[in-house]
């Protein structure tokens, strides 16, 4: 159970739904708890849309912090980012420049100034220009998922975890009936959120919908500190850095990421990842690697979100994304909305199920 079924199950729950979270493992140890967890629109410039998405997914974490409270997994800090050539530091810039004029709050200093009042600790050119985004936040997904999952038991909602979906069936006219599970079980439901994440195209499959999913793996690695001498999330030349909570840091490279399938072993990865954090932050030299894990990302074919119900399949809905820590709060508002009125919010407009084809 991920953040975006957490999220969903949780507006539904809290609305008088009856809701039953069902998931192979248990609540946010997946793809969820193994992602960098950076809450941003600074990096979802492809689309308008998508960017404005990403941006109501901000405000919802803010909304959500309030709603729930926001100890243990909300730590909005800022963003910092900056290359070290010419080029990559130009369409840095470029992009800020274009984030500047949607009205999303950059500030550009130098490296020296960031040193002084932001991360003391970094190792960087005093002239280089970075990036701030101090709307920007990371989440401890867990943590959140943890809570989500908490209150909605409270209200009501039941749970099968270690369990996994093995079947869905439907009626003459076509719509969602049961569930069967793996411990040989069966649910009477109305109403399917596949938000499996990586698994998400096979269950899919089991109503014989066709969800293209890309194959793009990732590799985090978490490093043990006896302190953590970083203060926010920031993409370094080579490296992404942020802090994961009081004792541990983690790191991702899409650079380290290419090697994966090379075969490299993950033990190689994780080393590379402390070698080039060390570059950047070197009091992490004298810390331990505690834990490192290669996941699929869920990401659809195209690279967008595959959000709402699917018209062939009454009942059965997705909610499947890449960017699921940005956007978990305001995809379960808006999905859990949908279910529970039928009415379709124009901002998931573009990002709609049917635009695969059947």
């Amino acid at each position: 159970m991920g953040i975006l079924g957490a999220s969903v199950g949780w507006n539904l729950s809290r609305h008088g739904a009856k809701v039953v979270f069902i998931d192979a493992g248990q609540p946010g140890e997946g793809v969820t708890n193994w992602s960098f967890s950076w809450v941003n629109a600074s990096n979802k410039t492809a689309r308008k849309s998508y960017f404005d998405l990403n941006v109501a997914g901000m405000t919802a974490h803010r909304e959500l912090a309030r709603a729930i409270g926001p100890d243990s997994w909300w730590y909005p800090s800022g963003h910092l980012r900056w290359a070290d050539d010419p080029a990559a530091e130009a369409k840095l810039l470029e992009t800020a420049e274009l984030l500047a004029d949607w009205d999303y709050r950059v500030e550009v200093s130098t490296g020296a100034e960031v040193r002084r009042r932001l991360e003391p600790a970094l190792t960087m050119p005093g002239e280089v220009p970075v990036m701030f985004y101090p709307d920007e936040a990371w989440v401890h997904g867990r943590h959140l998922v943890g809570r989500l999952v908490g209150q909605a038991l409270a209200s009501g909602a039941e749970h099968r975890f270690g369990t996994a979906v093995c079947d869905i069936g439907t009626g003459a006219d076509g719509s969602i009936r049961t569930v069967a599970l793996s411990d040989g079980s069966s649910l009477d439901v109305n109403i399917v959120v596949n938000a499996a994440g990586p698994s998400a195209s096979h269950v899919a499959g089991l109503i014989a919908r066709h969800l293209p999913m890309r194959r793009e793996p990732g590799v985090v690695t978490r490093i043990d500190c006896a302190h953590v001498p970083v203060h926010r999330a920031m993409h370094a030349p080579h490296i992404e850095i942020r802090p994961d909570g009081d004792a541990s840091v983690v790191l991702h490279s899409r650079e380290i990421d290419a090697l994966i399938d090379t075969g490299e072993d993950p033990a190689e990865l994780a080393r590379l990842l402390h070698e080039s954090a060390r570059h950047v932050v070197p009091e992490l030299g004298n810390s331990r690697i505690a834990q490192t894990r290669v996941s699929n990302r869920p990401i659809p074919a195209d690279g967008f979100p595959s959000v709402g119900a699917v018209p062939s399949v009454p009942g059965y809905y997705e909610a499947v994304s890449h960017s699921g820590i940005t956007l978990g709060p305001v995809i379960g508002r808006l999905l859990a909305s949908e279910i529970l009125s039928g009415k379709r919010d124009e901002m998931l407009a573009d990002f709609r199920p049917e635009r695969f084809p059947p």
